[in-house]
């Protein structure tokens, strides 16, 4: 069963979280941080499977939402999953009896780079899991037309304008929202929505985004899973993230899992995906 709570209000947004409780109240908690190219999704995007399977190795979880792009920008959303750590471990320690000091985050597509992006933070989770996440913001693949989504009806600018709210939200289904996201895409504009700087000109401030460039001694330990059919975040992202981990010492592993596209995880009944998994939680144990 689970609680909801609101780990954050800001702009009139309450920012919330639902927990998913294990019977021993002092176990490891698991943090998972939805997708969905920072512009739409919701924390009840988990998928269930998943919260069982992690229950039943003996880890709380609790599944969190964020302020969501182009309304709030990235400093807002890095500032976010920032403040959920520090309240769980400050705050909902007291609340739902978890062990503060065994927080793994983990996330898939934009929630993975948020979990690698959690590693750089002053609070820091003990390990991260990064489902097809991403390292650098900036390469080519984030800037350009991307060739699979070019392919789809393009989306014109009318109905971006549109679909842009006049508030800040932490929460859009993606029938409501994937329209901006596509454009961006298309276009090679998905970064403009995420910064009011121009990409070109401030790559140095956009820098302190990309994970992939502010490892240091203390990263936690890591582990990357990307399909190596991905058109949406190509799997070099991981495999450029794990030589960054390895030239820095950090303890990390990588599993490019063949044949699979983005997202590949909704399919728990795939044996590839049940060994993947089987991973995650020995992966989870050791390092919680």
């Amino acid at each position: 069963m689970k609680t909801t709570f609101i780990y954050k209000e800001i702009n009139n947004c309450e920012i919330k979280g639902d927990f998913y409780p294990v019977e021993e109240k002092n176990a490891p908690l698991i943090v998972y941080i939805h997708g969905g190219g920072l512009i739409w999704g919701t924390r009840t995007d988990i998928n269930p499977d998943q919260i069982k399977l992690y229950q039943q190795a003996g880890f709380h979880v609790c599944s969190i939402d964020y302020r969501l792009a182009p309304e709030s920008k990235l400093s807002d959303i890095y500032e976010d999953i920032q403040d959920m750590l520090i309240w769980l471990k400050e705050t909902g320690k007291e609340s739902f009896g978890f062990d503060p000091d065994r927080i793994a985050v983990i996330g898939g597509s934009a929630g993975g780079y948020l979990a690698l992006l959690s590693g750089t933070f002053n609070v820091r989770p003990k390990a991260i899991v990064s489902f097809y996440g991403y390292g650098d913001i900036l390469g080519d693949w984030s800037k350009k037309p991307n060739p699979h989504y070019a392919k789809m009806q393009t989306v014109p600018e009318a109905l971006v304008r549109q679909l842009i709210e006049k508030k800040t939200i932490s929460e859009s289904p993606i029938e409501r929202r994937f329209a901006l996201y596509l454009y961006g895409r298309q276009q090679g504009k998905w970064l403009d929505f995420l910064t009011d700087l121009d990409v070109k000109e401030s790559a140095e401030q956009l820098d302190a985004f990309c994970p992939i460039k502010n490892i240091d001694a203390a990263y936690p330990p890591t582990m990357l899973l990307h399909g190596d059919q991905d058109v949406d975040v190509p799997y070099e992202q991981s495999i450029m993230m794990n030589e960054a981990l390895e030239r820095a010492g950090i303890d990390n592993t990588l599993h490019i899992i063949p044949n699979k596209p983005h997202v590949f995880d909704e399919n728990m009944n795939d044996p590839l995906v049940k060994n993947a998994f089987d991973q995650v939680i020995a992966f989870l144990k050791k390092n919680l």
